[in-house]
């Protein structure tokens, strides 16, 4: 029996190198895609572009503003989602604080100050053991110059006006695996237990020594639970 594809969504200001080291472990497996998510300002609309040219039945993965959009592609089209993967994500919506936060950096984006955004986010982004990696922090860097400041600022909108999914949790009844990593500070460990503990079919994976960009800084242990997500009947 063919496997079913996989739909990617990276998170704010990445791109398809947020998931390499997992599109390469498993891609012999199964085709896998990449959704764009730079084209529109609202996560509605962004879901319904993946639908327009995801396959009819699919596995579905988003880390961070992605996980919004799986949660919305779930909520526009539960039948077409075979299994979802939630990774250092949130099933609540903006508070106050972070939409203050977020018109600070659409300001920034509107100047072009790519290396002041970068510098403002980096040391949330990942666990402090990680901050001085200068190789993965250039991966990081290089993501946000190639997501560009207007596609930055979209992506910004629409996370702002993302909608409260935690009613919708309990009607998931797919194999869903909740990820993150230990040490998030974004979308931190309760958050993700909110989420498994509201969908009956949960896993919840927390990935010791990690920080929000938990594909990037723990790979190997997040290929493993993707490839265990995926073979879970």
């Amino acid at each position: 029996m063919p496997k079913d594809p996989l739909v990617l969504v990276p998170g704010l200001g990445c791109t398809a190198a947020l998931f390499e080291p997992q599109i390469a472990r498993l891609s012999p497996e199964r085709s896998i895609l990449v959704a764009d998510h730079t084209r529109d300002e609202s996560i509605a609309a962004i879901a319904e572009r993946l639908l327009e040219t995801a396959p009819e039945r699919f596995a579905l993965a988003g880390l961070s503003m992605g996980g919004y959009v799986a949660l919305e592609v779930l909520r526009q089209a539960p039948a077409r989602v075979a299994r979802l993967a939630l990774l250092d994500t949130s099933a609540r919506p903006d508070t106050d604080e972070a939409r203050a936060n977020r018109r600070n950096l659409i300001q920034l984006a509107k100047q072009g100050h790519l290396d002041e955004i970068h510098a403002a986010l980096w040391p949330r982004l990942v666990a402090p053991a990680h901050q001085a990696d200068e190789r993965l922090e250039e991966i990081v860097r290089r993501m946000l110059q190639e997501t560009g400041p207007d596609a930055f600022i979209r992506q910004q909108t629409a996370i702002m006006g993302r909608a409260d999914s935690r009613p919708f949790l309990p009607s998931t009844e797919i194999p869903t695996l909740v990820l993150v990593g230990a040490e998030d500070l974004i979308t931190p460990q309760e958050i993700a237990r909110e989420m498994a503990e509201a969908i009956e079919w949960a896993s919840l994976v927390v990935v010791p020594g990690s920080g929000h960009l938990s594909s990037l800084e723990a790979p190997e242990a997040v290929g493993e639970a993707l490839r265990e997500w995926l073979s879970r009947g």
